[in-house]
């Protein structure tokens, strides 16, 4: 593609789905979540949850009962969150542990020192992200959208599938949701170039990690199904939600955006509530592989149902993280003990 387009389409697809989004928003209300139920005794880690949606989310289930794990890469920023929670909600399992989702060594390091605890795992809430982030890199070198957006919450996923696995049980699932947007409609999935080396652009980085996402959740879905096992995946979307995640518009940008959030934008409440429901409600019980919107489930981008395109990902993804299918998906296929072929960040 002539690079001047590649630049601008992007751009202009995104604006144009945000657009479709407020309209929806001026015309519908914000979705209420119904009562649900105690989640007393289950274990939940919700990445980003120490600000925004994610300390809504964490707000919500250990409102409930849930022992609930801030897993962040900001410390003080997270122990504060802690304090707050424990004392609003009136009890104390609600805890603080670093994570680095733009560092594979930080994710790996955060799954041994949760597993070495012993406790169990019934909720994975994937909801950190970035947004429009100029062009940089994470620890690893991988584009940060794509790196930190998805690539960290697919190895953060992978390697804490077998706790998820043995804390669920039939009547009783153990619940991955992970937080995507509409913007992912607008993103398209190169795999020769899903580190936008070609030619950069934020917006398109940022739709492609969140299509990413969705694919990714739709494939682990229809594999933990085919083996019978008590975990569910679903995706979500929150809406346009008025959050910190827009400090990276451009400055004409922004200052359109303060007073449209104002009187369009959801709440950070508001926009975790999907989140909270998928965590939670017992509607969803067994019921996995879903795209959930305002209370609904939504059709995803016609991209998103393409099986082949989720199961390149998902081997590329393999690949790209250095781990052997036995270690990463083993129990997910397995049937492959192969070690998958690293690729060096060619793609």
């Amino acid at each position: 593609m002539w690079w001047p387009l590649a630049l601008i389409l992007p751009v202009i697809r995104l604006y144009v789905i945000g657009v479709r989004v407020l309209v929806y928003q001026l015309f519908h209300k914000a979705f209420s979540l119904p009562v649900l139920p105690r989640q007393n005794g289950r274990v939940a880690i919700v990445t980003g949850g120490a600000k925004g949606m994610g300390y809504e989310t964490s707000r919500h289930l250990a409102s409930l009962g849930t022992h609930v794990v801030i897993a962040g890469n900001e410390e003080e920023e997270g122990l504060i969150a802690v304090k707050k929670l424990q004392k609003e909600c009136g009890h104390r399992k609600v805890e603080f542990m670093y994570l680095d989702l733009a560092s594979l060594k930080s994710v790996r390091e955060f799954v041994e020192r949760f597993k070495a605890r012993g406790l169990p795992l019934h909720t994975l809430i994937n909801n950190a992200g970035v947004m429009l982030v100029p062009e940089r890199t994470t620890e690893d070198g991988f584009e940060l959208h794509f790196g930190l957006n998805y690539l960290g919450h697919f190895l953060l996923t992978n390697l804490l599938l077998d706790l998820l696995r043995d804390s669920g049980k039939s009547g009783r699932c153990s619940r991955i949701v992970t937080v995507s947007s509409a913007t992912h409609y607008g993103g398209r999935l190169d795999l020769n170039d899903l580190q936008g080396r070609s030619c950069y652009c934020s917006h398109g980085a940022y739709s492609q990690s969140k299509l990413a996402l969705v694919l990714f959740t739709y494939h682990l879905h229809k594999q933990l199904s085919s083996r019978g096992d008590s975990v569910t995946a679903n995706a979500v979307d929150p809406g346009m939600v008025d959050t910190d995640l827009y400090q990276n518009l451009c400055s004409l940008a922004q200052l359109l955006q303060k007073p449209v959030a104002k009187l369009l934008f959801r709440t950070p409440a508001e926009g975790a509530s999907m989140t909270i429901y998928a965590a939670a409600v017992s509607e969803l019980e067994g019921h996995g592989g879903l795209y959930l919107y305002n209370g609904e489930t939504k059709i995803s981008s016609a991209s998103s149902y393409d099986k082949q395109l989720q199961e390149k990902l998902w081997t590329r993804s393999c690949a790209l993280e250095y781990l052997t299918h036995q270690r990463l998906v083993g129990h997910v296929f397995p049937k492959q003990r192969g070690r998958v072929k690293q690729i060096r960040l060619k793609s």
